[in-house]
This record gives C-alpha cells, structure tokens and sequence, in this order.
C-alpha cells in the first residue's frame, strides 16, 4: 500500500516526501518525474505541446503502473486525483495524505521554487488564488489532511508520520511500528518473510482477540497455532517462561518461525524473551493489546520476567521484527486498565511533549474520544527516545520517571496496584522530591498529580504500605549503580534530569 502525498502547489510534497520515505526505509516516486521521464520532456512542454488532457492522460498511466511497484512514497501532481479514476485508485491502493498550508506561505514557497508550473503562469497571487478556489471542495475532501504552515521540512515528515501512525525503527534492530488494523497482520507478516507464527497471548486476552489475529494469518496462507497462558504480573517469571519453551517445541518451532507477542506489556515481555533465548533467538512481533503496551512497553526491544525481589531483574535486549498496534482492541479493556495505561501517556507528555501533557489534563472523556491522536503523540515520544538511546546508557533513563518508587510500591504492594496506578504514585513522590531539592520548579508536583487525579489515578502512597519496606524494595532497583540510584526527575513540563540519589529515605519524606 502507497503512501500518496498530495495538495496545492508549494506545500513541498517532493521535499517531505523524501524525507518521510528515507523516514520509513521506503522508496521514493516522484509521479511528475516518472511522466516527463516517460514522455521524454518537460511537463511545461507537454503541457505547451500537447496540452492539459495529453498530460492527464499520461499523469493516469503513470498513476496506474504504480500497482506493481513495490510499497513507496509517491509525490503526486497537485491536480492528479481530480480525475475520478486517479482518485479511486490512490485511495484502494494506498493511502491519501492532503498538505495543506495558509496563502501566504504558499506563495512565498512558489516564488522560491526554480521548479516552473504551468497553470500558474502569469500572476502568482492571482492564479494561486484562483486554483485554490477551485479546488477547494476537492482538497477537503480527503479524510487525512496535514497543515505544514511554519516547521521545517523534517518536522512536516515528522507531523506526517505521526498523523498515520507509521515509524521504522533502526537503533537496535530493523523494524516498523505501525497504527493500524490487526486484520492486517497477516499480509504484514508475509511482506516480512516471516513464518510459521504462533500467537502467545493470555487467558483474558485470548477470548476477545485471538481468533480475529489467527483468522487474519490463516486468510494469508499461515497455520497458527495459539499459546494461551496464565494473565497477571504474578505469572510473570522463570516458570511460565519455561512453560513457553517447552510449548515451542511441542509446537514444533524452529529458528525460522515467529513468535506473536498478542497481550499487554507483561505478554510482551515475557513472549519476547522466550523467542530471544529459544534457539539462541528466533523472530517476534508485538501485537500490543492494553494502552499501556502501545505507547510504551511494546517498542524498545526490553524483553524480561520479575524476579521475587524485583520487577525485570532478569531481561535482554531483543527488538520485534514488526509492532502493530490497533487502537480498537482497547474497546474491550477495562476501563480500569485503560486509566493505568494512562499513566504512562502522562509520562511522556512530562518527559518531552508539553502539548499531550496538556491533553491529558482534559480528563478521562477526552481521552477515551480521541485515543488514536493520544495513543500516535506518546509513541512518538517513547520512540524518539529509544531511538537516540537505544541501549539505555544515557537519556533514555528518562523513560524510567516515576518507576523507581512506582515499581517497589507496585512490588510492596504484591502487584494488588496496577503498574499504572504505582507509576502514578511514583511519579508524584519523584516530582515533590524534586520540587524539595530545588530541581523542579515550584508547583510542578502539583500540576503533575491535578493531571492524574483528573485522569482517575491515584497519587499518594497506600497508608498500609511502610516507607522501610518501600526503600528496601528500591534498593534492589536494577537502575541501582553501586551506592546510588539513578532517579529521572522533572524539571518542567518537557523537561528531565537525571539524577544520582544515595539517600532513598530522603525521596519519599513528606
């Protein structure tokens, strides 16, 4: 499936669209290239010559060659889909992004341009007011449109891969993270070369989902098999990660074969881990299923099981082959779960996105209305990060804000908190730390916890729950390096410092 880049003259489809295709590892067609190359001249000389019919009838040739081609970028002529036939295959065969950018920009962009246009000869200002009006209609037609009025050329590509919910991966490992359908992952595990999958997925999880990935394999040629184990962070140990290698054999995997990580972070973890040890690491795909998993667990390439003193004391570095994450299967999670994933959207916003921390703030309603724009935001986030430090030995420590003490919480409280909801609590203790050291500025911790009490998570510490037992817990933290831990604090909205800390008593005074 294409991805077609279209609108008005000047809004640069030919500048983002190599850069998104670079982007994505995808390659790049620049249509109007592809018809003077065929025609053997000049689109001002075709159109000169032969006139505007001559040329949209070779602009519709060349469109449709594009069904054999491999999947690309294409840079599309701004009046290409006017033709009904143009439009109807651009929109079957992939998928339409409109740019869109105000007059004036516009026109400046144009009067920069060496490129020579045709149908804007004469009066700039006058011809491209005219085109636009006429057009109008036809532009907003398009469901997907992208307005790149003042950021640059890479930030456009940016914007545009964030809209569609598309980024490839190269830091540790080749891979994409994709937002769409799970119907789809069968023709996306054939376009990998992948094989033999099997789906690991839990007992909740399973009677909602698998059928409908199993179904989308079996529709592409696959004879999947489904692993169903035990759900919960109790189970996530060296037990059930023997359970799955002694089930790959039974199911007669080899080191071609794929493993489907169908779940949330916990499925993720663990289905990831055992395909990186089974035959010294065999192929997997994450299928995340809670929204926890899709903005942050699910990418990364962090696989592991706890540990009775510790959350992921054992782990490896292993990434996926593919993720695909379908906002759709969050209709049937709790809402419960859905309010603990919302911690780590939270997260992200503090981290490096003031605007989603400002979504977020909007409270629960907002966000179950607009998940895939919340869900799009805070992937990016975590995969700039991963993606700069992918290894962990510098900032990516920033994605661990509030799961120091979120983690031994969870822990003391034998996982009876979600991971959210400890994250939560963690977050708020490290940010009023923060605030008492004179790190962060004054009344961040607060805006912090108002975002979350709005969102239905809680902020403070259980009353049950003893500081020693919380501190002993942090101690065995594997972010812990030598006598110190290294805690992610907030500075601002936006805005963290890594910290060394020795005197975990002091983080959690009131």
């Amino acid at each position: 499936m294409h991805i077609f880049l279209y609108g008005p003259p000047g809004t640069g489809k030919s500048t983002i669209g190599k850069i998104l295709a670079q982007n994505l590892s995808l390659p790049f067609i620049d249509l109007d290239q592809v018809i003077e190359l065929k025609a053997g001249m000049t689109i001002p000389k075709i159109m000169k010559q032969q006139g505007e019919s001559v040329f949209r009838s070779l602009e519709t040739s060349a469109l449709i060659d594009l069904e054999d081609e491999r999947e690309s970028v294409v840079a599309l002529g701004a009046g290409a889909l006017l033709n009904d036939e143009n439009r109807d295959f651009a929109l079957t065969n992939g998928r339409v992004i409109l740019l869109t950018a105000e007059l004036e920009i516009l026109i400046e962009r144009l009067q920069n341009d060496s490129v020579k246009r045709p149908l804007l000869k004469g009066d700039l200002r006058e011809k491209l007011m005219a085109l636009l009006e006429k057009r109008n209609e036809h532009y907003n037609s398009f469901s997907v449109i992208v307005n790149i009025n003042e950021e640059t050329a890479d930030q456009n590509a940016y914007q545009v891969q964030m809209v569609m919910g598309r980024h490839h991966l190269s830091a540790m490992g080749e891979y994409d993270v994709l937002v769409q359908s799970v119907e789809q992952i069968g023709h996306l595990l054939q376009e990998r070369g992948l094989q033999n999958p099997v789906i690991v997925t839990d007992e909740n999880v399973a009677k909602f989902h698998a059928e409908k990935v199993a179904a989308s394999l079996r529709a592409s040629g696959f004879n999947p098999k489904v692993l169903t184990i035990s759900a919960g962070e109790a189970h996530k140990n060296l037990e059930t990660i023997s359970i799955l290698w002694r089930s790959f054999l039974e199911t007669g995997l080899d080191r071609k074969s794929t493993v489907i990580a169908l779940g949330g972070g916990v499925i993720g973890d663990m289905a990831g881990f055992a395909a990186s040890t089974y035959m010294r690491g065999i192929a997997w795909v994450g299928v995340p299923t809670t929204l926890l998993s899709m903005v942050d667990a699910s990418m990364g390439g962090k696989t592991g099981f706890d540990l009775p003193e510790g959350k992921n004391l054992i782990g490896s570095f292993y990434p996926p082959k593919l993720v695909l994450a379908d906002p759709q299967l969050l209709h049937t999670l709790p809402q419960a779960e859905l309010i603990s994933g919302m911690a780590e959207v939270v997260k992200h916003g503090i981290i490096s996105d003031p605007e989603l921390f400002k979504l977020c703030s909007r409270g629960l309603d907002w966000v179950k209305n607009n998940l895939d724009e919340v869900i799009k935001r805070a992937m990016e986030v975590k995969i700039k990060i991963i993606e700069e430090d992918p290894y962990e030995k510098g900032f990516r420590a920033a994605l661990n804000l509030g799961h120091t003490v979120g983690h031994a919480v969870e822990l003391v409280s034998k996982f009876n908190l979600r991971h959210g909801e400890a994250i939560a609590i963690g977050m708020v203790a490290e940010a009023r730390y923060a605030v008492r050291i004179g790190v962060a500025e004054k009344g961040l911790d607060e805006a912090i916890a108002v975002s979350l009490k709005a969102l239905g998570l809680p902020i403070d510490i259980p009353n049950e729950m003893t500081r020693e037992e919380i501190v002993n817990s942090m101690k065995v933290d594997k972010k812990k390096n030598s006598n110190a831990i290294r805690f992610a604090l907030p500075v601002e909205i936006g805005k963290i410092k890594l910290m060394d800390v020795t005197n975990l008593e002091k983080v959690l005074e009131n």
